[in-house]
């Protein structure tokens, strides 16, 4: 099977991608991504339950038939009447989307965990139960004979993929429940979240705790190392998650309401070891006026008409005393000044609380053009642990990398980051931490003091702090360069001089 952890090579996600895709026809990508992540959830219990089952028909055959058996094993119990056999039997029937809607059904009603989150709405005569049939075929090839680890890798793969992807055709609104893989991975890879707490304040569709499993599991780890906490506030967004997380066989406590993670706290005791985060960018309509005298905010108020401050606060406020968080946000935020952000983020960088600062490329994102950075926040930049190691006393220190020119297209519109560029730049955020084999590179990474970031009026920006790239072993001093140029651009004027001169003296001559 080909590869696609670059995002260029296709493998057996894409193809399928490609096909589903084609059987949408004329409807919405984001109607479509719930009748299809609906069926492939659907396909991934039913083969779990399947596979159980036939175990214990083999050892226990008086459980086959009992729930808690499956429960006891972290399985979804699926009911005779909605297993995808039954379903896949009758996928040509025109009744088809009415089966649906009544497994999914069946399913939420003994199983707790999962009600109000699967969709129910195959029945409605806008959707053509022909397509229906032709996508559970599709579906029914899905992870065929392999064994229960491989099959839900493969459909978490699947589940994962199309996520990203309908994303992409969603464009704005797709953003708003997916950040891209390489942006998370990144994140995960910089923060390393072993063991612990795991919290994130909008989670959307739970990639950044599927990348944090994985990285788990990547490293020796086991599932269930960590624990995740989540908060999301649009609940067709949670219901995403909730599936997304079940693919994966990820235990989670995501909370919903409509109030939102400010105005509702379903988890105002939570310190967290690790929070990643990508909170919508620049958000004006976040109710600030109503939360003026509000405990998380240690290093000032934020200002009602954005609420990016108010995430960086809400997040340090959840921290555990040496946790550490990756938060995705507009370039803005790293040199604002209006409404009082700049002396936020000067108590910030005073407080000691921000460890580093990355510029990201552009196109990296489905929903926005707005350039977008990483923060990375410490409670405590004097210890902690990495990879069994201490981390060494960074205070009066802040790391400053411009990651602006790597990355690859993956098509017309976005980029990606490679394996290799996510290496160059969790690496040199290690490297730096334990204070084992770092070194300033200019133009890309620069480990700045407290007195320089004071006489750039504590505006975090990495271009003001990396410098240029170092010249190449062959380039010519400044001056001698400058003079060359001079020299070129005056020989420039002197033919464009001899030009015209050439064309006034022939119109000149033809009487014009």
């Amino acid at each position: 099977m080909a590869s696609i952890e670059n995002g260029s090579d296709l493998g057996i996600e894409a193809s399928l991608f490609k096909t589903a895709d084609k059987l949408r026809g004329n409807m919405e990508p984001s109607d479509y991504k719930h009748v299809a992540l609906g069926l492939i959830f659907l396909k991934h219990i039913s083969d779990s339950f399947e596979l159980k089952r036939q175990q214990l028909l083999a050892e226990y055959p008086d459980d086959a038939e009992d729930p808690d058996a499956y429960l006891a094993e972290n399985v979804f119990w699926v009911p005779a009447d909605a297993r995808w056999s039954h379903l896949q039997a009758n996928a040509k029937q025109t009744t088809i989307g009415k089966l649906i809607d009544e497994a999914m059904i069946a399913i939420e009603k003994v199983n707790p965990t999962l009600k109000g989150v699967l969709p129910k709405d195959y029945g409605r005569p806008a959707l053509n139960a022909v397509m229906l049939g032709e996508l559970i075929d599709l579906i029914s090839g899905i992870a065929l004979g392999e064994g229960k680890d491989k099959a839900r890798d493969l459909l978490g793969r699947v589940y994962e993929y199309f996520l990203g992807q309908f994303a992409g055709s969603e464009g704005k609104r797709g953003g708003e429940f997916y950040t891209p893989r390489s942006v998370v991975r990144t994140m995960v890879e910089m923060l390393e979240p072993y063991k612990g707490r795991v919290y994130d304040p909008c989670c959307g569709s739970g990639g950044m705790f599927v990348q944090s499993e994985k990285f788990v599991e990547a490293h020796g780890g086991r599932l269930g190392d960590i624990a995740i906490y989540g908060q999301e506030s649009n609940y067709t967004t949670w219901r995403l998650c909730k599936m997304n997380l079940a693919v994966r066989g990820i235990d989670a406590d995501i909370k919903w309401n409509s109030e939102g993670t400010f105005h509702k706290n379903e988890l105002p005791d939570l310190r967290a070891d690790v929070i990643l985060a990508n909170p919508p960018f620049n958000i004006s309509d976040w109710g600030g006026e109503r939360l003026r005298e509000d405990g998380r905010w240690k290093y000032g108020i934020p200002p009602a008409g954005n609420a990016n401050y108010a995430w960086l606060q809400h997040i340090l406020h959840h921290l555990a005393p040496s946790g550490t968080a990756g938060v995705v946000l507009a370039n803005g935020s790293m040199s604002s000044t209006q409404s009082g952000e700049g002396e936020m983020r000067k108590a910030m960088i005073e407080g000691e609380v921000i460890d580093c600062m990355i510029a990201l490329p552009g196109q990296l994102f489905y929903s926005t053009q707005i350039p977008a950075c990483l923060w990375f926040l410490a409670k405590d930049k004097s210890n902690g642990i990495a990879r069994d190691r201490k981390l060494r006393d960074r205070r009066g220190e802040v790391l400053f990398i411009d990651a602006r020119k790597l990355g690859f297209m993956v098509d017309r519109t976005r980029k990606e980051f490679s394996d290799a560029d996510m290496a160059q730049i969790s690496d040199t955020y290690h490297a730096w931490r334990l204070g084992e084999g770092y070194a300033d590179v200019p133009g890309f990474c620069k480990s700045a003091s407290l007195e320089e970031i004071r006489s750039h009026g504590h505006v975090l920006t990495p271009g003001r702090y990396v410098g240029a790239e170092a010249a190449e072993e062959d380039d010519v001093p400044f001056a001698e360069r400058f003079a060359g140029l001079q020299e070129v651009l005056e020989g420039q004027f002197r033919e464009a001089e001899v030009l015209a001169a050439t064309i006034r003296a022939r119109l000149a001559g033809v009487g014009v």
